[in-house]
């Protein structure tokens, strides 16, 4: 019920709802939805941001890159206990390649002795440091500069009152599809009201998924209550019976780490046991003999002497000597353990040989062409290798896409046997219950997992009319306002508040990345902290924005940071020409579409506030059409005239 009791309907009872969530988190949600649209393709933004990657050409064979990964690491880690290659794809230009030492688990995605490789040449690549899209896709979920937890929180805050914003937007808007259908340039107000109709409709189902499997992605630090009441062990074991597959696998592959854990223990108690009890027996054969347990003490007092006038002034050498000593008298204590080892180095290559009899590999590009018959629409990714020139190692063929969004488990993989290069027999996979599938298809299609190219851009297209959608709400609340405040004669704080955060969002953040694109090329390679500093620069030219925005006049900070948005993205592929990066039209050429792609995009970005800066320009000197209400006299058409020119700035 309203303040004058008159009784309001659900709809106008969600209107104010649908209003004030929007103003008060739209800020946040545009860049929500503006760097998670980016993160799309963080792959292709971090390639663009390493030049030294764009001569890599992919024009060959898989078979033939696989033969050049397969020569480097015989070369540099031939006794490694994996191999991992990941060959060139349409989101990538170089060969990837990984090796992992003896007990470290094959699949891991840290960890080894990571090389990337010119797909032609062979050559390992040695690209600068930088967080590339990884930055864009973290701060899209966690913010930055502050704990992860918290960012998460305000991110999932924020991400709930979206939903509610988004279900309350339906209800207020009774003829919401016919709108959809509806737009009515020039109009002010009402222009902008269908723009943020359209947009909101247009993909409307994108919206109602990618804010759900956000909260879905986010339920478990919500809410980890009856996790931790049902379950002794909490999330863990929780996650460890949701899928029992995935911790299997962890535990083997690590299971001989732990073995070998385990051992060195149980033989490093034994020794000390041994020891104890040799210098006992020793300590009661020197108490018996008095004469030859001074004899001993006045020998080791002698070489002790020694030492000290033999090395004096070489103190880095007496210590090699001590410790060398020392491992001598470990390496006597453990005669009887199997040579445990002599220090840390030893181990080391203990753990770096392979465990065990080094047997002739079969021929991998005969395994993979079988894999590419089985996939014909599906190109090998992913190729690991275990226990490589082994009579035990095993290769493992990766597909790129998943069979179905529905499963974690689907996509497609062969094991082969690395010796006879026989197919081994397939494990049976766990049917995942109904709940497990709706959250994986969900939680999937958000992170774009799975997905094959068309879809991702579908996903990407609908992001950005998710950011228009945000964008167009935030405008059309100031331009409805505007009328009432000029008759005010002053703006208001709160209202000059919308306005300045308005300007430093939705055009400022476009700078910001830009501005962050150009400090990848402008910073040094070689400079330390590099990647720190642009994350610094991204801030810093954000900051700028909004100092800028207050400062300036509404409409000429929108005018002038349309034109500086303008020209940073149409210079973006010339800078990336001029700093060793590969010309637009020659990555055309050669089909490098994971660089052109960037360069494309960023002169539609180009274009697409050339011409807003276009039609805000042009509008301000648009003489109004028509009259608003018929003048009945002189003095009343001189006044209708100078009204309705005022409502037409106000509208613009």
């Amino acid at each position: 019920m309203r303040v004058d009791a008159k009784v309001e309907g659900p709809r106008q009872s969600m209107s104010w709802l649908h209003t004030w969530i929007s103003i008060l988190l739209g800020w946040l949600l545009y860049v929500v939805f503006f760097t998670g649209t980016l993160s799309f393709f963080q792959n292709e933004i971090s390639v663009w941001m390493k030049p030294e990657l764009h001569q890599s050409l992919t024009n060959q064979s898989q078979q033939q890159q696989l033969h050049t990964a397969l020569t480097v690491l015989n070369q540099k880690e031939p006794n490694a206990g994996s191999w991992n290659i990941r060959l060139p794809s349409d989101r990538s230009t170089t060969i990837d390649v990984s090796a992992r030492a003896v007990g470290e688990n094959p699949r891991g995605r840290r960890g080894g002795n990571q090389m990337v490789l010119d797909s032609a040449t062979g050559q390992i690549i040695e690209a600068r440091e930088t967080r590339g899209g990884g930055f864009l896709y973290r701060f899209h979920f966690e913010l930055y500069g502050m704990p992860r937890i918290w960012g998460r929180w305000i991110v999932g805050v924020a991400t709930l009152f979206m939903f509610v914003a988004i279900i309350s937007g339906i209800i207020t808007h009774k003829k919401i599809f016919k709108d959809f259908f509806t737009f009515r340039p020039g109009k002010g107000q009402r222009s902008w009201l269908d723009a943020h109709n359209a947009t909101a409709v247009f993909a409307l189902p994108f919206h109602i998924m990618i804010t759900f499997s956000g909260l879905l992605l986010l339920m478990y630090m919500f809410m980890p209550w009856a996790m931790n009441s049902a379950y002794q062990g909490g999330r863990d074991e929780f996650f460890r019976e949701l899928n029992p597959e995935r911790f299997q696998n962890q535990q083997q592959q690590n299971q001989p780490q732990l073995n070998q854990q385990q051992n060195q223990q149980q033989n490093q108690q034994q020794g000390e046991r041994q020891a104890g009890q040799q210098q006992r027996a020793e300590n009661h054969q020197a108490g018996e003999n008095p004469q030859r347990r001074n004899a001993e003490q006045q020998g080791r007092g002698e070489q002790a002497q020694s030492r000290q006038n033999g090395n004096r002034g070489e103190e880095n050498q007496a210590r090699v000597n001590q410790n060398a000593t020392h491992q001598n008298a470990e390496n006597r204590n453990s005669e009887n353990r199997g040579e445990r080892g002599q220090g840390e180095g030893d181990r080391g290559e203990r753990e770096e040989a392979p465990a065990f009899p080094p047997a002739p590999m079969a021929d991998l590009s005969v395994m993979l062409q079988y894999a590419q018959s089985q996939w014909k629409d599906n190109p090998v990714s992913n190729i690991t290798v275990v226990n490589p020139n082994t009579t035990a190692s095993e290769v493992e063929f990766r597909a790129t896409h998943s069979d179905s969004l529905l499963d974690r488990n689907s996509t497609p993989t062969l094991k082969f046997n690395g010796v006879t290069g026989e197919l081994l027999p397939a494990e049976a996979a766990t049917p995942s219950l109904a709940p497990s599938k709706v959250y994986t298809l969900l939680t999937w299609l958000h992170m774009a997992r799975g997905v094959d190219t068309a879809m991702r851009w579908l996903l990407f297209l609908s992001g950005v009319i998710g950011t228009m959608m945000v964008a167009t709400g935030l405008v059309l609340w100031v331009v409805k306002r505007t009328p009432n405040i000029q008759k005010l004669g002053y703006t208001p704080f709160g209202h000059r508040v919308v306005e300045v955060l308005n300007i430093a969002s939705i055009i400022g953040l476009p700078i910001a990345c830009a501005g962050y694109f150009w400090a990848n090329r402008f910073i040094p390679a070689q400079m330390a902290d590099r990647t720190d500093w642009e994350i610094r620069t991204f801030l810093i030219v954000w900051l700028l924005t909004l100092i800028y925005a207050m400062l300036r006049k509404h409409r000429q900070a929108w005018l002038e940071l349309l034109a500086l948005a303008t020209a940073m993205y149409l210079f973006t592929p010339i800078i990336n020409l001029a700093t060793g990066g590969r010309a637009l039209w020659s990555s055309i050429y050669h089909g490098q579409w994971v660089v052109a792609s960037f360069d494309i995009v960023c002169l539609i970005l180009a274009a697409i506030f050339a011409y807003s800066y276009y039609k805000l320009k042009r509008y301000q000197s648009t003489p109004p059409k028509k009259k608003a209400v018929k003048a009945t006299s002189k003095t009343d058409k001189t006044v209708t005239s100078n009204d309705a020119s005022t409502a037409e700035e106000q509208s613009a």
